[in-house]
C-alpha cells in the first residue's frame, strides 16, 4: 500500500500534467479523441476512441457518461489519468456484452504495468483523517468527511461491466494511483462487475468511505489486491485474485492488506468493512517455493484494522494471516473484526500464522483456528481439486489460450460448494443486511456460475481494441 500525501506535501509538486484547456481535440495520427482538463457533462460514445492526456478531472456537478463498448485509452507519456472529483459521477453502465474498457495506448503485445494513471473516485463519505489527499494528483484531491456520515449515502455514479488495465505509472517521484482508487466514495455508488489487471500498484483500494462492491476480479496486478484503510466500512461480495508468479512489489505484495490508518492511533471510523465469497490465488500452485521473495501475506492486517472477511478461500502465498499489531488482535479478540468460515492452503505449517511486534504468533493461529480452516501443504493439484478449484486458474498458459472468453471458475464439486454461513451478527447490521445474498450456499467467489464469462479479458497485453 502506498501512503497517501496531504496538500503540504504537494503544493511543491509540479503542475506539468495538469491542463485547464477541457474538452477533446482528434489527433490526426492516431485518430483518437483526446479528453484534457476538466470535463463539463457530456457523453463518451462507443463508436469513437478517447485517449485520456495527463490528469482528466470530472468536478462537481458534471457528469461522464460513458456508453456500453466504449474503449478509452490512457497516455503513457502525459501520465494520463481520469479523476472524478467530489460531486463529480461517472455513469459507466457497461454490459456483459458491451463491456467498458479503459487500457494502455501503447501497441498491443508490448502494453505493460503503470502504462498509464488509472480511474480515481473521490467523494465525501465519512473517514477517519482530516482532508487527506490522493498521492500524485496536481492539484491536490482532498476526499472524505472527517467522522462525518452525512454524505455517506452520496453516489459518485456507477460502474458496471468495467475493465481498467495497465494502469498505477508513477505520477510523481514513488506515488502511483492504483487500477481503481476510492476515498470516501458513498454508498449511493454502483460497482459492480468490474475488473483490474496488470496494475502497476494496488487492484483496488479504498481509502474510507461507505461504498460497496460486488463480482470483482483483480488479476496480475504488482501490489496488494484488495487494499483497505481510512475507515472504509461498506461491504463487498464475490471476489477473486490471480496472481503472476514473478511480479511483486518491494514493499511486499499481499491478496488483503488493511489498516485503520497510516499509523496505529486509535482513531474512528474503523476499518470496519465485510467481504464475503472471495478467492484469493496466489503464486504457488504447487509446493511451498514461491518464485519472488516480496510476495507476503494472503491477509496482512495492520494498524488496528477491524475488516470482517467471511466464506473465503485463500491459497498460494508463502504466508497465511498477519496480525501487525497488538491493536490488531485486540480488535478481533474484542469482535470489532472478524474472521470465520474461511478457508487457507498454507504452504506450510510453519509460515500459516505471523504476527509483528507484540504478538504472539500462537495468539494469531488460536484465533484463526477457533472459527476457519488450514489446510497443511505443500500445496499439491489434489489439494485444491478436493476443495473444488480448477488448478488451471492458477496463472500460467493456459489462461488466455485454452479460455478466450474466461477460464472455467465454476465451483461444482468439493468442499467449496456447501458450508457457506450468514449468522454472523454482522450480517444483520445496517447497510449490510440487504446487500449480501444469503442464499448463496458456496464458500470462495463463484458456485456453479462463471458470472466472469463474457466481459472479463485474460489476455489484454494482445488483445485488439
Amino acid at each position: 500500500m502506498k501512503k497517501l500525501m496531504y496538500f503540504t506535501a504537494l503544493v511543491a509538486v509540479t503542475v506539468f500534467f495538469s491542463c485547464d484547456k477541457g474538452g477533446d481535440d482528434v489527433d490526426p495520427k492516431t485518430q483518437l479523441n483526446e479528453l484534457t482538463g476538466d470535463l463539463t457533462t457530456r457523453t463518451l460514445t462507443a463508436d469513437k476512441k478517447w485517449l485520456l492526456k495527463g490528469q482528466v478531472f470530472v468536478r462537481n456537478g458534471q457528469v461522464l457518461t460513458i456508453e456500453p463498448g466504449t474503449v478509452i485509452f490512457g497516455d503513457k507519456r502525459t501520465r494520463g489519468a481520469l479523476i472524478i472529483d467530489k460531486g463529480g459521477k461517472i455513469e459507466a453502465n457497461g454490459t456483459a456484452e458491451k463491456p467498458i474498457v479503459f487500457t494502455s495506448n501503447q501497441e498491443q503485445g508490448i502494453r505493460d504495468r503503470g502504462d498509464w494513471g488509472g480511474l480515481v473516485i473521490v467523494g465525501r463519505a465519512n473517514c477517519n483523517q482530516n482532508e487527506p489527499a490522493i498521492e500524485g494528483i496536481t492539484p491536490p484531491v482532498v476526499f472524505g468527511t472527517f467522522q462525518n456520515t452525512a454524505n455517506d449515502n452520496e453516489s459518485s455514479g456507477t460502474l458496471r461491466y468495467v475493465r481498467v488495465e495497465f494502469a498505477g505509472i508513477e505520477l510523481t517521484p514513488n506515488n502511483e494511483t492504483n487500477s481503481i482508487t476510492m476515498g470516501g466514495v458513498g454508498r449511493g455508488t454502483v460497482m459492480e462487475y468490474c475488473m483490474v489487471s496488470f496494475g502497476g500498484d494496488d487492484g483496488f483500494e479504498w481509502f474510507g468511505g461507505t461504498v460497496n462492491g460486488k463480482h470483482l476480479i483483480s488479476f496480475c496486478t504488482w501490489d496488494d489486491d484488495f487494499d483497505v484503510d481510512y475507515g472504509w466500512s461498506g461491504n463487498v461480495q464475490y471476489g477473486i485474485a490471480i496472481r503472476y508468479p514473478g511480479f511483486a512489489d518491494q514493499s511486499q505484495s499481499n491478496g488483503f492488506e488493511t489498516d485503520n490508518g497510516p499509523n496505529d492511533n486509535d482513531v474512528e471510523p474503523y476499518t470496519t468493512g465485510v467481504f464475503s465469497n472471495i478467492t484469493i490465488i496466489g503464486p504457488i500452485k504447487t509446493g511451498s517455493t514461491v518464485s519472488n521473495a516480496n510476495f507476503a501475506h494472503a491477509i496482512d492486517l495492520r494498524r488496528r484494522t477491524g475488516l470482517s472477511i467471511f466464506n473465503s478461500v485463500f491459497t498460494g502465498f508463502p504466508r497465511g494471516v498477519r496480525m501487525n499489531q497488538p491493536s490488531v488482535l485486540a480488535q478481533y479478540q474484542s469482535g470489532r473484526g472478524v474472521l470465520a468460515n474461511n478457508i487457507m492452503v498454507a504452504p506450510a505449517p510453519a509460515t500459516a500464522y505471523n504476527a509483528g511486534t507484540g504478538v504472539a504468533v500462537a495468539d494469531v493461529k488460536a484465533y484463526w483456528e477457533a472459527s476457519n480452516t488450514t489446510i497443511d501443504g505443500p500445496a499439491t493439484d489434489a489439494i485444491h481439486q478436493s476443495l473444488g478449484i480448477n488448478p488451471d486458474i492458477f496463472f500460467g498458459s493456459r489462461l488466455p489460450e485454452q479460455y478466450p472468453s474466461a477460464p472455467d471458475f465454476r465451483v461444482t464439486s468439493g468442499t467449496l460448494t456447501t458450508g457457506a454461513s450468514f449468522t454472523n451478527p454482522k450480517f444483520n447490521e445496517a447497510n449490510r443486511s440487504a446487500f449480501f445474498n444469503k442464499n448463496a450456499t458456496f464458500r470462495g467467489a463463484f458456485g456453479s456460475t462463471n458470472w466472469a464469462t463474457g466481459w472479463a479479458e485474460f489476455d489484454p497485453v494482445d488483445k485488439a481494441y
